[in-house]
């Protein structure tokens, strides 16, 4: 599972071995929170795939990781399992519109990501 890092001024993804290959990607995500315009949790996060594969890799309803492309641009999905909470974030002239990324502390990377930043570690706070 991938690790979430909250930051002041970036939101960091950091993928594991697994989801670099699975999604055919070298880098971890790292995302200005300039650049997120809203934070949703969703329990069903197979309904707001949008678009094509194109890299990555995908099992029906149990696994989509890597980048979907679609009419308007490229979204990154990391979604593991059937019953699992997500996080859909919406970005404004990133690489990519959407990031979905499923995790059991959906509730709590929504929260860390509302806070004001002057409340959040010089390091970071870290979204297990």
């Amino acid at each position: 599972m991938a690790d979430l890092h909250v930051h002041p001024d970036r939101l960091e993804i950091h993928l594991t071995r697994a989801e670099k290959v699975l999604s055919l990607r070298r880098d971890d995500l790292v995302i200005p929170r300039d650049s997120i315009r809203s934070v949703a949790i969703t329990e069903d996060p197979w309904i707001w795939i949008r678009g094509i594969r194109a890299p990555g890799a995908a099992v029906p309803l149990t696994l989509s990781v890597g980048t979907w492309k679609f009419h308007g641009g490229k979204d990154f999905l990391l979604i593991k399992g059937k019953q699992r909470a997500a996080v859909v974030v919406d970005l404004d002239g990133e690489e990519f519109s959407r990031v979905i990324v499923s995790t059991p502390h959906a509730a709590k990377l929504v929260e860390a990501l509302r806070i004001d930043v002057n409340d959040i570690p010089v390091d970071g706070e870290i979204i297990d």
